[in-house]
């Protein structure tokens, strides 16, 4: 009766060890796939920015506000495609926490000019001032 004791105590002993080798497996799996997959996240609008300008002038990233514009006139702020007074209020919104705020304009080149002009016009209304249109520098564009 001694032995079958001690030998439920070793079954018992062997059970509550965890192998943690497959959540670490699983872990790493994650892992990668996340590494992999966030940069695709962030993309933007698929653009083609005109040629011209001449190199930026070093600025804080969090002064920096990018608007996207593509030929449809769809506009896109921080990942968010919008319509011109959803992005004119965020920026007013930006522009009163920050009075040093700089918006960036990325317009492809077959972009209508008014939608372009339409932006640039609710900044100015607004007080934003401080606005470039962006481009390819010449040497990259084909």
């Amino acid at each position: 009766m001694l032995m079958r004791r001690f030998s439920q105590r070793n079954s018992l002993v062997t059970l509550s060890d965890i192998n943690i080798t497959p959540l670490l497996d699983l872990a790493f799996v994650l892992l990668i796939i996340f590494v992999i997959t966030t940069p695709l996240l962030e993309q933007g609008l698929n653009l083609k920015l005109p040629a011209g300008g001449r190199p930026d002038q070093p600025l804080d990233k969090s002064d920096i506000r990018t608007v996207e514009v593509n030929p449809q006139g769809r506009y896109m702020l921080q990942g968010r495609t919008m319509v011109a007074s959803q992005v004119e209020s965020e920026l007013v919104r930006a522009f009163h926490g920050n009075p040093n705020l700089y918006v960036y304009i990325r317009a492809d080149e077959n972009v209508p000019f008014k939608y372009i002009t339409d932006l640039m016009d609710r900044c100015n209304r607004n007080g934003i001032l401080k606005f470039s249109c962006r481009t390819v520098p010449p040497e990259r564009h084909p």
